[in-house]
């Protein structure tokens, strides 16, 4: 019988505390596993992703939402801004290369991309098939939107609003696959790139350069829905504003008394006072009777144009003041992107370019270098805390190793005594002793690497498909450095024991026996 059919019989004997010391040192690997390969991932992407962009400039919010959500599709956008803005920006000497990026769709958790050629140069992209797109609603695909969704050149598909799978479909406008990137390890190959202005047709956002032909959509109902929607919102406006107006107004002049003396009279036309006058004369002159009722009614129709005047005046202007918040309310803003994606031109564009966007513009930049070292260190923090306790756990496991390999030698003292009776040397006793420590803690360490790619095959599959940078499924070499530490503690943790054996004296044993 060789050395490992003795060590098998020996593990299978103490069963239950050899099982712990396996499961022990298998969730200490686990962690560490886990870990090292999500911290690993993230700083490659977090390289990737940003190694040609120098700064990102959008809407007013958090910095750091900013990164997240135009390099690492991974969270809200902040708000759009003005592509006008960003046109001007981008003719700054200090700037090399500033793509527009426009988000707002996606096709089962991909993300749609809209943007220009430039995008290509920014992340050094390469085409695999295809061509790139040459008017509206034509798409270039990652390499992982082809293989995970099965897409290829000349497919169709149709993405829903909105920056989740569950958003509404957009039936209407169909995208077809122009082209398939290479691999270039970054989120580029969970993305789905297009033009700005398949983004902003999807969406019914008027811009300029328009082509007709390359869609099929119906303008005309569109701008004629736009007029109608305007209509309605400035009559809603108009009616909530005016009716106080109007009601006060009549209530003013039902109010006050008929007798009542206006000395507002003198804008009134001079042929129309001739004509009273002349109109009272002749007849004062026919009838005092009827001069007196006729004299009565021209007072009474005078007070009360001067009564109605300035209410109607007032009505006018309230009629202007909701003229004015109708039309800011529907007031076109222009065509907009999510932000802009900045190469610098020289290193002296750090100091220069955010105090200028930050001061001087309704937008904001930020630095993927160092909102990334911001976010690697808040996340740095939960990651050493459980590497600590990987460790501690495997620590542990090797405790459970010595115990149980200790207890064991008390209760096989008597088959070591036999063996070296029957001419085995002390050192097959050590390295028998070893090797048990050895081979309990490599079970360990394979089953913690199983555990550690499976977790991270589930944590895969609860991430966007934006955020799916992780390969849980292939298993880097430096991982079996793990499985060696852990047999290192299970080696370490067998020396006392093993020490013991290598000291069993033969006579002292059967003696007592």
């Amino acid at each position: 019988m060789n050395n490992l059919q003795l060590v098998w019989r020996n593990i299978r004997q103490q069963f239950g505390s050899t099982l712990l010391s396996i499961l022990l040192t298998a969730f200490g690997v686990a962690i560490l596993c886990v870990i090292y390969i999500t911290s690993d991932s993230l700083e490659k992407q977090l390289t990737n992703n940003s190694k040609n962009i120098d700064l990102v400039v959008g809407a007013k919010g958090s910095p750091l939402q900013l990164i997240l959500s135009s390099l690492y599709h991974i969270d809200n956008p902040t708000g759009n801004i003005a592509l006008s803005e960003a046109r001007k920006l981008a003719t700054n000497p200090f700037i090399e290369l500033a793509v527009p990026i426009s988000l707002g769709d996606n096709f089962k958790g991909h993300r749609l991309i809209g943007t220009e050629i430039s995008y290509f140069q920014l992340y050094d992209l390469r085409l695999a098939q295809g061509m790139v797109w040459k008017k509206a609603f034509e798409a270039v695909i990652g390499a992982d939107v082809a293989r995970k969704r099965g897409l290829k050149v000349g497919d169709s598909f149709h993405t829903a609003h909105g920056l989740s799978a569950d958003g509404h479909v957009h039936d209407e406008h169909p995208f077809r696959v122009v082209g398939v990137l290479n691999k270039s390890n970054s989120v580029v190959d969970n993305l789905i790139l297009c033009n700005l202005e398949s983004v902003w047709d999807v969406h019914g956002i008027a811009h300029e350069d328009h082509n007709h032909d390359d869609h099929d959509h119906d303008h005309d109902g569109h701008d004629h829905d736009h007029a109608h929607t305007e209509t309605n919102v400035k009559q809603e406006v108009a009616a909530a504003v005016t009716t106080p107006v109007a009601q006060d107004s009549n209530q003013a002049v039902a109010n006050k008394p008929v007798n009542a003396h206006n000395h507002d009279s003198e804008g009134h036309d001079d042929h129309d006072h001739a004509h009273d006058s002349t109109a009272t004369t002749t007849a004062e002159e026919s009838s005092p009777g009827a001069a007196r009722q006729a004299m009565m009614e021209a007072r009474n129709a005078q007070q009360q144009e001067n009564l109605i005047a300035p209410a109607q005046e007032a009505q006018a202007a309230d009629e202007t003041l909701v003229k004015n918040i109708g039309d800011d309310m529907i007031e076109d803003r222009g065509e907009e992107v999510t932000a802009l994606l900045i190469k610098y031109s020289s290193p002296a564009a750090i100091g220069v370019i955010p105090r200028l966007v930050n001061q001087s513009t309704d937008m904001q930049a930020a630095s993927p270098a160092i909102e990334s070292t911001r976010l690697f260190s808040l996340l740095g923090v939960g990651l050493d805390s459980l590497t600590a306790l990987a460790f501690i756990i495997m620590l542990i496991a090797g405790l459970s190793v010595f115990i149980s390999l200790y207890n064991a030698l008390k209760d096989r003292k008597y088959d070591l005594a036999i063996m070296r009776s029957l001419g085995a040397s002390k050192g097959k006793l050590f390295s028998l002793v070893i090797l048990e420590g050895f081979i309990i803690t490599l079970i360990g360490g394979i089953i913690g690497l199983l555990l550690g790619h499976i977790a991270l095959y589930l944590i895969n599959q609860q991430t966007s498909e934006s955020a799916d940078f992780i390969e849980a499924l292939v298993i880097n070499e430096k991982e079996f450095l793990l499985v060696a530490v852990a047999c290192a503690i299970g080696i370490f943790a067998a020396l006392i024991p093993a020490i013991k054996a290598y000291k069993t004296s033969i006579s002292t044993i059967l003696a007592d026996k």
